[in-house]
């Protein structure tokens, strides 16, 4: 579990460095409440952005991706939780742009590692 904990955290870093180097402003990092969690909570331009980080280390016999993690149930926590930040916060929100979800997905491979970033995924 350690092991997962800190394959996510290091995950979660490359994606702000990521979101970042594309212009975002990280607002908060695992934002949680009773029925779950909030990787990142971002602003681009004047759209909030939540943010799903999904790490995962490549195997090569597996054609699985970190992506493929985000099932139907998961996605639906997700869309939650995010309804309900958005709801108690109104003041982050900007009218005229409003807010989307998003995933980063990470796949590390050896040393090094490939992002992949889905805009407004619902």
């Amino acid at each position: 579990m350690v092991a997962n904990l800190a394959l996510g955290k290091y995950g979660e870093d490359l994606a702000c460095e990521f979101l970042k180097s594309k212009g975002y402003q990280i607002l908060k990092r695992n934002f949680r409440e009773k029925y779950g969690e909030i990787d990142i909570i971002a602003r681009e331009k004047e759209t909030l952005v939540f943010v799903e980080v999904k790490t995962m280390v490549s195997d090569s016999d597996l054609d699985l991706k970190p992506e493929d993690q985000l099932s139907s149930a998961k996605l639906k926590k997700f869309s939650r939780i995010c309804l309900s930040f958005a709801n108690k916060y109104q003041n982050l929100i900007n009218n005229d742009f409003g807010w989307r979800m998003d995933v980063v997905a990470i796949e590390i491979i050896g040393n090094d590692y490939k992002i992949r970033h889905y805009e407004n995924i619902v």
